[in-house]
């Protein structure tokens, strides 16, 4: 048996979402001063709304620590408030602050016009196609490691 890595799935969507997530991170910490997993927590609380740090986790698919230290950083930074988790007095809520919210509204127009140009290869049906194959795919990864 011969085994090529360049034609092996799980080394094809690693490599190629990191860098994806490079390209379009090196638009937003050359601007913005923004570390990818920061972006990540400020992404999904900028579309999700409040959230704790272990629903941040399991919505970034980021490690507790990293998902610590992006927070920390984020608070720090003041683009994130806490306050605390009345039905969970061991956990915070953390939410875009004013300022977080108006950095992750300009921050959104690049993200996504940068998208824009690495999807520019693709036409709309080869877009559609491929989400809705790596919905395919992940929905049973995540069947998979729920067994």
């Amino acid at each position: 048996m011969t085994f090529k890595l360049d034609d092996y799935l799980p080394y094809q969507l690693s490599t190629t979402s990191n860098v994806v997530s490079d390209v379009i991170a090196g638009e937003y910490k050359s601007l913005f001063g923004l570390k990818i997993p920061e972006w990540r927590v400020m992404s999904v609380l900028g579309v999700r709304g409040a959230s704790t740090q272990r629903h941040l986790v399991e919505a970034t698919l980021m490690d507790k620590v990293t998902v610590n230290r992006a927070v920390k950083n984020l608070v720090d930074r003041a683009l994130l408030d806490r306050s605390p988790n009345t039905a969970d007095g061991r956990s915070h809520h953390l939410m875009l602050s004013a300022k977080g919210r108006d950095l992750y509204e300009k921050i959104m127009p690049a993200a996504l016009a940068m998208e824009k140009k690495i999807m520019a290869v693709l036409t709309a049906q080869e877009k559609a196609e491929l989400s809705a194959m790596l919905a395919k795919i992940k929905k049973s990864a995540d069947t998979l490691a729920a067994e």
